[in-house]
């Protein structure tokens, strides 16, 4: 287990021949694979570009690349649409979607005392280490898991092994991943690559993965303050040292220390990706270490249409909305639809503010009512985007029509900001 490909730096701009040149050293490493299964994201993650690596395999397996299936974790499949904007004419004869509650065997479980010593005893169950059964009856010489290393809310850093146990994973691995890392707090967690999580992770891989082929192929790409995207890096290999690069690059171009902190925070989901907030909550997540006490984040989303992955979340954030913590864990206490989706659970401790700052939410289709009924304020999209004039602006600070000063991001999903008194902000 190496690193067999390792280019860039905070500088690169790495294109097309970095992508060829990258997965040839993984094909030659995995010894001319026969039979490949590619692992990308979905398209909520399209600027990872590993809807470009999909594509670029195909040019250069043809026939040897079986299957692709988007680790969706909970999410729903991709539609038609989407699957255009996330891979292009890549035949769609190779998809398979991956059925996160029929179709996932589980590997082993990593024990309560592992899982208890690194979470130092906030959970004390064993984890079960669940995987698409595609991954272990397909018999593949291959699993080319694709994806970008970002600082994330569950895990620390995305990607890697995450890929693999939970955008392929079951209910037991999935809703237990996030509700531990809820436990031990986001704030604590994001940026960093060593993590409880990751730490289980990783060991499942070591425990349960010997004889699975799989090699990793993680890029990094910074969001530039006009908005384009800078591929900075791209790491193959098949041993946690791969992951530690590419995060210890991400940590640089991915996370940002603003100083001083802002009272204003003005963030823009892509319609195309963010469209329940389940997923645009990254507005949150990525910029409460930012925010000053008594500030306000105003997230313009005009993609979205409703709250949960399925019709299952969708009510239970509906039916409880995003409270501060401790609420949510008493209500995990004495609710037993909340004890079967710890997931979430997870998800509303996430999605809070604590109440040290407030959230003005400017969806497409939900109404106030509904926004208000899970702890947010309602605001109009087209009213907010003309009042910060948002297409001419560029990331970081900016002034409004009124005089406000106010911070910008476009996306928050491709990043971590953090005012400079945050106490984790190293």
């Amino acid at each position: 287990m190496t690193i067999y490909f390792e280019r860039g730096d905070n500088q690169s701009q790495l294109g097309p021949k970095d992508f060829r040149d990258a997965l040839e050293a993984a094909f030659k490493a995995g010894g001319n694979p026969q039979r490949v299964l590619a692992l990308p994201p979905d398209h909520t993650r399209s600027d990872s570009r590993a809807g470009d690596l999909t594509r670029l395999a195909y040019e250069m397996l043809g026939s040897r690349l079986t299957d692709v299936m988007p680790a969706l974790g909970t999410h729903e499949a991709m539609n038609e649409h989407e699957l255009e904007y996330m891979f292009g004419d890549l035949p769609r004869h190779l998809i398979r979607v991956h059925d996160w509650k029929k179709d996932v065997v589980t590997l082993g479980y990593v024990d309560s005392q592992f899982v208890s010593q690194v979470t130092d005893g906030i959970y004390t169950k064993p984890w079960a280490a669940q995987v698409n059964k595609l991954l272990i009856e397909g018999k593949h010489d291959m699993i080319l898991s694709l994806g970008q290393v970002v600082p994330h809310e569950v895990i620390g850093m995305a990607n890697y092994n995450k890929n693999v146990f939970i955008g392929t994973g079951g209910n037991d691995g999935i809703n237990e991943s996030h509700y531990i890392s809820a436990l031990h707090g986001m704030e604590r967690i994001m940026g960093r690559c060593d993590t409880p999580l990751r730490r289980i992770l990783n060991e499942a891989q070591d425990r349960f993965c010997k004889e699975m082929p799989l090699m990793f192929v993680l890029t990094v790409v910074e969001s530039l303050r006009d908005g384009s995207k800078a591929v900075r890096g791209i790491f193959v290999g098949n041993s946690h040292e791969v992951f530690f690069r590419a995060g210890a690059l991400s940590a640089e171009v991915n996370r940002f220390i603003v100083k001083p902190a802002p009272k204003t925070v003005v963030v823009t989901m892509n319609p195309s990706k963010y469209k329940r907030t389940w997923l645009a909550n990254k507005a949150i997540y990525r910029t409460r270490m930012l925010i000053d006490d008594g500030g306000k984040l105003i997230v313009i989303a005009p993609g979205v249409h409703s709250f949960g992955e399925s019709a299952t979340v969708d009510g239970l954030i509906r039916k409880y909305g995003y409270r501060y913590t401790p609420e949510v864990l008493r209500l995990v206490a004495e609710n037993e639809d909340l004890q079967q989706n710890l997931g979430t659970a997870a998800h509303l401790i996430h999605g809070t503010t604590e109440g040290r700052f407030n959230v003005i939410y400017a969806p497409g289709e939900l109404s106030p009512k509904e926004i208000e009924s899970v702890g947010y304020q309602w605001g109009d999209w087209k009213e907010l985007q003309a009042e910060y004039n948002v297409e001419s602006l560029q990331d970081g600070w900016n002034r409004s029509s009124s005089g406000e000063d106010f911070y910008f991001i476009r996306d928050p999903g491709l990043g971590l900001w953090v005012r400079d008194s945050h106490p984790y902000k190293n």
